[in-house]
C-alpha cells in the first residue's frame, strides 16, 4: 500500500498554503531524490493563454527553492503541444509561459521546452510495452536527473481527469509522441491550409511527404513519426484524433512507465478549481468540485487515485463521469498499475499531524 500525504487548504498566521506545500514536499522525499549537482526537471503545465485554472506560479517557487537549498539545478519544463495554440513551438510556448506569470524572476529557475523549437528534440525510452514500444520523450526531461511533477487535477475531455499520469505521460511526451498515443493511423494533409513551404518535406525520414502545390503522403512510406506535424507551422499536417479514450489512456500509462524509467521521481497535485476540462484550453469553464486540497506522493498510481476519491467523496457523485458521459477514468489506473507504475491502494496521511515538525 503506498503513502498519499494530503493538507486541505485551511491556514493560520505562518502556516499558509506556500509552507504547507514545503511540508508535502519534505514528507513525500524531495532530499531523497535530490542531490548536489543534479538537473532536476520540475514538470508544469503553464496553461494555455486565455486559461486561468493552471497552477500558480508562487507553487512553484517553493519547488525550486527546495531544490536549490538540497544543491540541485531546478528548471521548469514542459513539452510543446501537438494541436495548434499558443504552446505548439517554443517561442510560443516561452510567451505564454511569461504572461500566465511564469517567469525566471518569479519561479527562481529557467524555463526549458523539453522537445525544442519545433517540438522534435527527443529521446527514444525503449520500454516494449503492449501498445508502445519506443517512447518519444522531450529531450531535456528524458536527460534530466530527476523529476518533480506540479499537477493540477482537474476533469479531462478525453481520459475522465487529467491528473499526473496525463501530465507526465503525455506532457513529457514530444510532439511525435503525442501523435503516437492520440491516432492510431498517419497524419493527413490539410491542403486549404497548406503553403507549400516545403518544411514538411525536408524533414521527412523517409522521403514520404512531396510537395508542389501542396504536401502529399505516400502511406507507403510514412512511418507515423509525426516530423512533418512538428514541422508545420500552418496545421497543414494534422493528426486524425481517432484513438479510443480506453486505447489513449493506456498509451498514457506506458508514456508514463518510460518517461519514469530509472529516473528518480516525485509527485505532487493541486485539487484546486477542478475544471471540467484540460487546461489545453483557452478558456476554463467553472469548477465540478469545490477547492478540495494539495496532495503528494512517491507513486503517481496512488495519488491520482486519491485524488479521485476526494473529489468524488466532496460531491457525493462522479463529477468525472457527469462532465464526461462515457469516458472512463479508471482505463489509465488499471493499466498503470497493471503494467507496474503504481498501486491504486493507499494510505492517507494528512499532514496537519506533521505541522508540529514544521
Amino acid at each position: 500500500m503506498s503513502t498519499v500525504y494530503f493538507t486541505d487548504l485551511t491556514t493560520t498566521p505562518g502556516m499558509g498554503l506556500m509552507k504547507k506545500v514545503e511540508i508535502l514536499l519534505k514528507e513525500v522525499g524531495i532530499s531523497k531524490i535530490v542531490k548536489k549537482g543534479d538537473l532536476v526537471a520540475i514538470k508544469i503545465h503553464f496553461g494555455e493563454y486565455g486559461n486561468l485554472a493552471y497552477i500558480r506560479p508562487n507553487y512553484v517557487r517553493v519547488v525550486t527553492d527546495m531544490v536549490k537549498k538540497l544543491g540541485g539545478k531546478p528548471f521548469v519544463t514542459d513539452a510543446n503541444t501537438l494541436y495548434k495554440g499558443s504552446r505548439s513551438n517554443a517561442v510560443d510556448h516561452l510567451q505564454t509561459a511569461t504572461l500566465n506569470g511564469f517567469t525566471s524572476e518569479v519561479i527562481g529557475a529557467p524555463i526549458i521546452i523539453a522537445d525544442g523549437l519545433r517540438g522534435s528534440d527527443e529521446v527514444e525510452v525503449e520500454i516494449d510495452g503492449e501498445y508502445v514500444k519506443k517512447a518519444k520523450i522531450g529531450s531535456a526531461i528524458a536527460l534530466s536527473d530527476a523529476l518533480i511533477v506540479m499537477t493540477h487535477f482537474k476533469g479531462h475531455e478525453q481520459t475522465g481527469f487529467g491528473g499526473t499520469l496525463k501530465n507526465i505521460g503525455m506532457g513529457s511526451a514530444a510532439r511525435a509522441g503525442k501523435l503516437e498515443q492520440h491516432s492510431t493511423s498517419k497524419p493527413i494533409v490539410m491542403t486549404e491550409n497548406c503553403v507549400a513551404c516545403g518544411m514538411c518535406e525536408k524533414y521527412c525520414p523517409t522521403g514520404a511527404v512531396k510537395v508542389s502545390d501542396h504536401a502529399i503522403i505516400d502511406y507507403n512510406a510514412c512511418i507515423g513519426c509525426g516530423q512533418c506535424v512538428a514541422m508545420c507551422n500552418y496545421g497543414a499536417m494534422v493528426p486524425e484524433w481517432n484513438a479510443s479514450s480506453e486505447l489513449l489512456s493506456r498509451k498514457i500509462a506506458e508514456y508514463s512507465k518510460a518517461v519514469l524509467k530509472s529516473k528518480k521521481a516525485i509527485f505532487i497535485s493541486f485539487i484546486t478549481q477542478v475544471s471540467p476540462d484540460c487546461d489545453c484550453w483557452s478558456i476554463n469553464r467553472p469548477p465540478i468540485a469545490p477547492d478540495i486540497g494539495i496532495a503528494a506522493s512517491a507513486d503517481p498510481v496512488a495519488l491520482d487515485q486519491a485524488c479521485v476519491d476526494l473529489v468524488i467523496n466532496s460531491v457525493g457523485e462522479d463529477p468525472f463521469h457527469k462532465a464526461h458521459p462515457g469516458i472512463s477514468w479508471n482505463e489509465q489506473l488499471k493499466h498503470a498499475q497493471k503494467i507496474g507504475l503504481g498501486n491504486r491502494k493507499y494510505e492517507l496521511k494528512k499532514v496537519a499531524i506533521f505541522l508540529g515538525k514544521g
